[in-house]
């Protein structure tokens, strides 16, 4: 379904990916994981092109995401939902709003199918009665469920995390897990970057470990957790066990 080759990227002072490569099937919930500034995000960012990459490739269902092609990089991008740390969330625009906004606007439903449709989702991640709040209303763990079912909105055929849960207080970040592994249970194919080790383990088919830039290790789940092959990886899962 997505297809990532040899992905180049570098910021200033940076080489943020050296040469990625990396491919995800329809189905799959693949977890990227990692020390911080292991290129974890950018590497997310760079497939739902937030990032352009210097050189390299990345295909959707083996036709080229190109930024040259604006028209058709648009229709490519809308197949993909990205759910961000901090929410990104409209402050100005109730919870029903922020959903309704991008199928209104960029699909172009009625304002009454998008209303189904949002409600429809903010059923699945229990928040329906908080349609009408505005998100300085709302707990970190709320507005990060109202920020997947806004993506989901859009009806993707992929879902995209970045760390979802590492602005949250732990007593959050079960709620926003649940929602998640629901999604994954439902067959949503989903590449997540997380520091959520448990969630990596038990929902995910997939870990990718990502150091300095490069993947170290992709692995079935319990075999990267149970059978590491990198001394660096043995490293990191010492390190996150241990704390």
């Amino acid at each position: 379904m997505i297809r990532v080759e040899n992905i180049e990227k570098r910021f200033v002072g940076t080489h943020a990916l050296k040469g990625v490569s990396l491919e995800v099937q329809k189905g799959e919930i693949v977890s990227l994981i990692g020390p911080s500034g292991s290129g974890k995000s950018t590497l997310l960012r760079c497939i739902h092109g937030l990032e352009t990459p210097e050189s390299g490739e990345i295909y959707m269902d083996d036709e080229l995401m190109d930024h040259n092609n604006e028209k058709k990089f648009r229709e490519q991008r809308n197949r993909m939902g990205f759910v961000f740390q901090h929410f990104n969330l409209f402050p100005n625009y109730t919870v029903i709003e922020n959903c309704k906004l991008a199928p209104v606007q960029v699909l172009g439903m009625s304002d009454e199918q998008a209303e189904r449709v949002a409600m429809d989702y903010l059923n699945r991640v229990g928040l329906a009665e908080k349609r009408d709040e505005y998100p300085n209303k709302l707990s970190g763990g709320q507005k990060q469920r109202v920020a997947i079912a806004r993506a989901l909105c859009m009806n993707p055929e992929v879902m995209l995390f970045d760390e979802p849960t590492s602005a949250l207080d732990p007593e959050m970040i079960k709620e926003v897990l649940e929602v998640m592994t629901k999604l994954a249970e439902a067959g949503m194919t989903m590449i997540v970057v997380t520091h959520e080790m448990g969630f990596a383990r038990k929902v995910g088919n997939r870990v990718v470990f990502l150091d300095q830039g490069e993947i170290i290790e992709d692995a079935a789940s319990e075999e990267f957790f149970t059978n590491p092959q990198s001394d660096r990886a043995k490293d990191f899962l010492s390190k996150v066990f241990y704390e």
